[in-house]
């Protein structure tokens, strides 16, 4: 294939570019994925997991739609487990702990099978640009590569520097160069960049550790694969915990002076939600200890990840903190912690596309809009991917709706939100989530994946019927009527251990708290036929059924208000009633719809009834 073959170029081949670059060649474009290094294809830099709260539902939705994500990770997961259990299933969020080499191997592979995808070694330092519109890009040392579009996915590597201490160097991750022609060009382009912040923790000799002294965290009993591909899984080793002390606080407070991010050597902002070992020191003085999780790099590897030692503290005081936390005493230090500075664009820049308002044909994907971790990025790429292709065949963009699924949530807070600190996906970010469990993504999504071309044909109708299966099962046991006569009495106290008192029907004693719903599931005629999973879901239903009804009305209600569109250009200003703070967000944010405008920091119910108010006097349909 010749450079001038390309319909699409994507720079970086990271989690969001092995994503993009999947879901353009499989829908029949021809693909260039340029990267410096073919070796470091789908890296883990740092925590080798995929999944979690929020994060599961991504991987989840991810795979519906036919990406590459959770089917790595169920063939480089070596520990599965789902977080959340505590509350209902609707928020539960699987995981699984990686090999992270095996991960990184399995997506390389699976990139490079694809029939119309190059991979290409370089450094990309300035777009292509005939007119106003992307034409391709050119490398450093002057090879151009022309594309009809270009994808950028630099993840941290776009201006980056890492810091240990007083140690500052230019880096995009650990024994890696950064890009630094690039971001100049996206300025001299007219976009503008930001500052963040990331970091990750030191990483231990397993032979060091006092592992009799840990709490062991092993994986679920009964482990379920994320993908549709996957049958089973199984877990293949254990993680550990302790917990920091109040020395390692003394420690820290006594060198804080020596941390770059306490000394103003660093200025981009951090993530809030996973702060580092120092910030949570600081941050939370009323806490004298803090969790942390020692987690295997790879099945049978030495390295052993950190979590919740995030730091980049000088190397001398990693190794005090470390050495003062139970079970580490002795622990050898294989890497230090660092942080890694890096530009963003700003993301109100990307419509909701994710192309480029002022370049036509150029699209951004993951921690380059600002996003924080594998999941996030890989479901920005994939839609980054999705809508390059669409874009090029003269197609609508493949939006999805944020009352739909969290891919949804994601792609509407990225570009339609001001947000100016890294974006971490939760189950809280979404409003409707009681309706977007892990255990309804393929139901939910897998027709745009199979409509799209990502899903086989044969696939989706298995699926389907699994759905219809489900649904079957749960309208059998709303209409089956029990009567209190001797033998079904009987037979309920058998099952349930509860005595029947008057008519009712096995929807309503799934629904009684006195009962171990499971066992009783397990045992019914069009339950027991129907895997764990399917059960979870047919009795979730029953059991939250009032709170599902409630949560679907809401979700017809925001339908009706996305189809409302706003003015454009609004001018706040104009409308009477509104008060000057939120007249003030609205011209900041410029929402699209009535649905968008309820959304914006300030907005309250009385001001969503006055601009539908002011756009029904104003002709606007409702």
């Amino acid at each position: 294939m010749t450079v001038s073959e390309f319909d699409l170029v994507i720079v970086g081949a990271g989690h969001a570019g092995c994503e993009a670059a999947a879901a353009a060649a499989r829908m029949g474009i021809r693909v260039a994925v340029v990267t410096l290094h073919r070796s470091t294809v789908a890296q883990m830099p740092c925590n080798p997991a995929i999944g979690g709260i929020g994060k599961g539902h991504l991987v989840a939705e991810l795979d519906a739609l036919g990406g590459l994500q959770g089917w790595a990770a169920d063939r480089a997961g070596i520990q599965f487990k789902t977080l959340n259990r505590s509350r209902g299933p609707a928020v539960w969020g699987p995981r699984a702990q990686c090999d992270k080499g095996a991960y990184a191997q399995h997506m390389r592979r699976a990139v490079e099978g694809l029939r119309g995808v190059d991979l290409i070694e370089g450094e990309v330092e300035a777009l292509m640009v005939d007119g106003k519109r992307v034409c391709g890009v050119r490398l450093a040392g002057g090879r151009q590569i022309p594309a009809r579009a270009v994808i950028l996915t630099t993840g941290t590597f776009l201006g980056g520097v890492l810091h240990t201490g007083k140690d500052r160097r230019p880096g995009g991750r650990h024994g890696e160069k950064p890009s630094t022609g690039l971001g100049q060009d996206l300025v001299r382009l007219g976009l503008e960049l930001r500052r963040f912040k990331t970091g990750t923790p030191p990483r231990l000799a397993r032979s060091s550790l006092d592992l009799e002294r840990l709490e062991i965290q092993p994986g679920d009993d009964e482990p379920q694969p994320f993908s549709w591909r996957t049958r089973t899984v199984h877990n293949r080793c254990v993680c550990w915990v302790t917990r920091t002390t109040p020395a390692v606080q003394e420690i820290i407070r006594s060198n804080i002076h020596r941390s770059p991010l306490y000394a103003g050597a660093i200025e981009g902002v951090g993530p809030r939600y996973c702060p580092s070992i120092e910030d949570k020191v600081v941050r939370f003085p009323h806490h004298e200890t803090h969790t942390v999780f020692l987690e295997p790099e790879e099945l049978g590897g030495e390295s052993i990840y950190v979590n919740g030692l995030s730091t980049s503290l000088p190397a001398d005081v990693q190794e005090a903190i470390v050495h003062a936390v139970p079970g580490l005493e002795r622990a050898v230090l294989l890497r230090h912690g660092y942080a890694v500075e890096y530009d963003v664009v700003a993301p109100r820049q990307v419509s909701a596309s994710l192309e480029s308002k002022r370049t036509p044909g150029l699209y951004l994907a993951g921690q380059l809009l600002g996003t924080s971790g594998y999941e996030e990025a890989a479901a920005l790429g994939l839609l980054a991917g999705i809508n390059a292709t669409l874009g090029l065949r003269g197609e609508g963009p493949f939006i999805p709706p944020r009352e739909d699924a969290y891919v949804g949530v994601l792609l509407d807070d990225i570009w339609g939100r001001e947000h100016r600190e890294p974006y971490r996906m939760f189950t809280s970010r979404a409003e409707h989530r009681l309706l977007l469990g892990v255990d309804s993504a393929r139901e939910r999504l897998m027709e745009h994946g199979r409509r799209l071309g990502l899903v086989p044909e044969r696939m989706f109708h298995v699926e389907r019927k699994r759905w219809e299966r489900r649904r079957r099962a749960g309208a059998d046991l709303g209409e089956m009527r029990l009567n209190p006569d001797a033998e079904t009495r009987a037979l309920v106290r058998e099952i349930a251990e509860i005595d029947l008192a008057g008519p009712t029907t096995w929807a309503q004693i799934l629904r009684r708290q006195d009962i171990d719903v499971e066992r009783v599931a397990a045992q019914l005629h069009g339950l027991r036929e129907l895997s764990a999973s399917d059960r979870r879901v047919v009795v979730g239903l029953l059991r939250y059924d009032g709170y599902v009804a409630r949560h679907e009305r809401e979700r017809a209600r925001a339908r009706r208000l996305r189809h409302v569109t706003l003015p454009d250009p609004l001018n706040p200003s104009d409308i009477p009633g509104l008060s000057c703070e939120v007249a003030e967000a609205l011209e900041a944010l410029r929402p699209r719809t009535l649905a968008d405008a309820e959304r914006v920091p300030g907005m309250t119910p009385a001001a969503v009834a006055i601009l539908a108010g002011w756009l029904a006097s104003a002709g606007k349909p409702q």
